[in-house]
């Protein structure tokens, strides 16, 4: 779902629900027709450490309105622009982040959390990815894009790929030079969606790098792995990625009865236990990587169906 920035009173903030910290915004309904993505909205970045957000129950319940959900997808990496760049955010260490990203949340305690729900047929969510493909685009829609644009971007990399997957989220990750004009930094910091690509029914997500806009789609101005822009995409694309697994065709898999989602139920909010890094960026999990033994993550946490949201199932960690 789009995540739009929260209502504030004082200081602090208090979210449209009620609760203290950063909470989502339900979007409005979806209706039909062409495809509407779910969005996250932007946060607010501060100096001081991520809200813990609310350890409390999230009404209106989340509930399965009885379509499937992903079991193990795969994911595609789609590198939208240029991150090719030698200095900055839009680099290949950067892309290196979010590669091991991937990798590391896989099975992890944190994507435990998916685990509880089950879809259509009662198959569930297994909490681990499939395999992780990546391609690169070098703005063929050019630099300004529109929600159908992203279509289209998925539909050129499934041509050049060979790999059309119906079990699969393909995330168009965009440098921190290429707009999205439905209002990335303005009204989102990322959404998902599904629609018919070359004849299958794709699950997509659209993510910009937050270094375009830290103070709206990053919680800190500092990264734990020292890319303030790059790390601050890392929980828009777990967002991204937890509500597209347990609600692949927006609203007909796990959603409230106002559309939002698991991810939106505990958006930017980051849990009571954070660790701060040697340069002071916040962090509330470590995950294996590839291209590095382990990294820090500042990642939101996730709903689970008793409306409860963890940093950490195993564990309990809220």
């Amino acid at each position: 779902m789009k995540q739009r920035f929260p209502s504030f009173l004082g200081h602090l903030g208090i979210a449209i629900l009620g609760l203290a910290g950063l909470q989502a915004r339900a979007a409005a309904p979806e209706t039909a027709g062409p495809p509407i993505p779910h969005r996250i909205n932007p946060g607010h970045m501060t100096s001081e450490a991520p809200t813990a957000g609310s350890t409390g129950s999230m009404t209106p319940v989340i509930k399965w309105n009885g379509g499937p959900v992903l079991t193990t997808p795969n994911v595609h990496l789609i590198w939208y622009g240029n991150w090719n760049q030698a200095n900055g955010s839009d680099t290949p260490a950067g892309q290196s982040i979010v590669g091991d990203f991937i990798h590391g949340v896989s099975g992890s305690p944190y994507l435990a959390i998916n685990s509880l729900y089950t879809g259509s047929g009662g198959t569930a969510v297994t909490g681990s990815l499939g395999t992780t493909f990546q391609g690169s685009d070098a703005y063929s829609r050019g630099s300004k894009l529109r929600d159908s644009d992203i279509a289209t971007i998925v539909s050129t990399y499934i041509t050049r790929s060979g790999i059309k997957d119906p079990n699969a989220v393909y995330f168009v990750l965009t440098s921190s030079d290429v707009s999205e004009t439905s209002g990335f930094c303005t009204k989102y910091c990322g959404w998902h969606t599904s629609g018919t690509i070359q004849g299958v029914n794709i699950k997509y997500s659209f993510v910009g790098n937050a270094n375009r806009c830290l103070s709206g789609c990053a919680a800190q101005s500092v990264g734990p792995n020292g890319n303030a822009g790059v790390d601050g995409m890392i929980s828009v694309v777990a967002h991204e990625l937890e509500e597209t697994m347990t609600d692949p065709n927006p609203r007909t898999g796990w959603a409230d009865s106002n559309g939002a989602e698991n991810g939106d139920k505990c958006a930017w909010t980051f849990g009571q236990s954070l660790s701060v890094a040697p340069n002071g960026a916040y962090y509330n999990m470590t995950l294996p990587g590839l291209s590095v033994a382990s990294r820090n993550y500042l990642v939101q946490r996730n709903l689970d169906i008793y409306s409860l949201c963890y940093v950490n199932y195993l564990t309990k960690t809220q």
